[in-house]
């Protein structure tokens, strides 16, 4: 049985401020008991996440991220303009790893960061892959790539080197959907 919870009413909202990447906006709520609130949460696109797996690992990439002032390893992962998230997928692989999938496998579809953020992450599988030639964005000049070992994975993820939930929590999918 599905426990359906009180839902809380929007007042009004405004924009307080927009990019090319994402809009902020603020809201005003009712919550279920009649009392008033405020939300602030930020507006961005879908984006897709790819588990490029083969011969026992994974292959990863790595990057400065500036809102958190340091390098992260993490799996491919973007937005892409495509007709469709499996091509949106494909396109994102080739362009941050060079690598080509002959297989792509969706294992769901998450929520990015649920408190503050409507974005929702799309993660695929890509195995039968062949090697060809990056073609990164100009924002991803200093990523880097490496292929490692499933348990060097887990071990990069105990150490806090992938430390990115999406990374985290695709991996959680990649296991749930037998890929042991």
């Amino acid at each position: 049985m599905v426990d359906v919870q009180p839902v809380i009413r929007q007042v009004s909202s405004r924009e307080v401020y927009r990019n090319p990447w994402m809009t902020v906006r603020e809201d005003a709520i009712e919550r279920p008991d009649g009392s008033p609130g405020l939300y602030g949460y930020v507006v961005k696109p879908d984006f897709v996440l790819v588990v490029p797996e083969e011969d026992g690992g994974f292959h990863l990439v790595e990057e400065y991220r500036y809102p958190i002032g340091r390098r992260s390893w993490s799996f491919p992962q973007g937005s892409a303009e495509a007709d469709t998230r499996e091509d949106e997928a494909r396109r994102e692989l080739a362009e941050e790893t060079g690598l080509r999938a002959a297989r792509l496998r969706h294992l769901g579809c998450l929520d990015n960061a649920h408190g503050m953020t409507n974005q929702a992450v799309h993660v695929f599988l890509a195995t039968g892959l062949a090697e060809g030639t990056a073609s990164r964005e100009h924002t991803e000049q200093d990523m880097r790539q490496r292929w490692v070992r499933r348990a060097e994975f887990e071990q990069m993820i105990s150490e806090g080197s992938v430390a990115d939930s999406s990374s985290v929590a695709a991996y959680m999918l990649w296991l749930l959907h037998g890929q042991q």
